[in-house]
C-alpha cells in the first residue's frame, strides 16, 4: 500500500480495511494473539479515520484538551458524539489485546469479541467493503 498517494485519511481507511481482512485469516488460523492485535489496529485506523474525516464538519463533540490520539479518548469522544452506540466494551478489548500482547491467548474464543469490532466497524463506515478494491494480501505474513 502506499499511503503518500491515497493522502493521509484514504490511507487510514485502507490500513483499517487491510488489517481487518488480515486480523481474521490470522484468527481463522489459529494465530488468536496475532489476529487481536492486528484487530486492535484495525479498530485505531477506523477511528482515526472517521476522526480526520469529520473534523472538517465540526460534527463531533471534542472538548477542549482531549487527546485525540489516544484511542480510549477518541472511543469515548465517538460514543459521546453518537457516532458508536456504546455497546463495544473497549476497556475489555483493550485488556485482550494486552493479554495478546503477552501472547496469553492461545485458546480465546475470539467470536464475541470478533462480532463486537465489526459491529463497531460497521458504526464507523469502514465495514462493509469490497475485498477487491483492496490489494492482495501477501501470503508470507504470518
Amino acid at each position: 500500500m502506499d499511503e503518500a498517494s491515497l493522502g493521509p485519511v484514504d490511507a487510514l481507511l485502507m490500513r483499517a480495511k487491510l488489517h481487518v481482512r488480515c486480523g481474521r485469516r490470522r484468527l481463522r488460523e489459529g494465530k488468536v494473539s496475532l489476529g487481536i492485535v492486528t484487530l486492535e489496529d484495525a479498530v485505531s485506523c477506523g477511528m482515526q479515520w472517521y476522526l480526520a474525516k469529520q473534523k472538517t464538519e465540526n460534527a463531533l463533540d471534542i472538548r477542549e484538551g482531549e487527546n485525540t490520539n489516544d484511542d480510549r479518548t477518541l472511543f469515548s469522544l465517538l460514543t459521546r458524539s453518537g457516532v458508536l452506540d456504546g455497546s463495544f466494551d473497549y476497556d475489555g478489548f483493550n485488556g485482550l489485546v494486552e493479554k495478546a500482547l503477552a501472547d496469553e491467548l492461545n485458546s480465546f474464543d475470539y467470536r464475541e469479541m470478533l462480532q463486537g469490532i465489526e459491529t463497531l466497524l460497521h458504526q464507523l463506515g469502514v465495514l462493509p467493503f469490497d475485498e477487491s478494491e483492496l490489494p492482495p494480501e501477501d501470503p508470507s505474513t504470518p
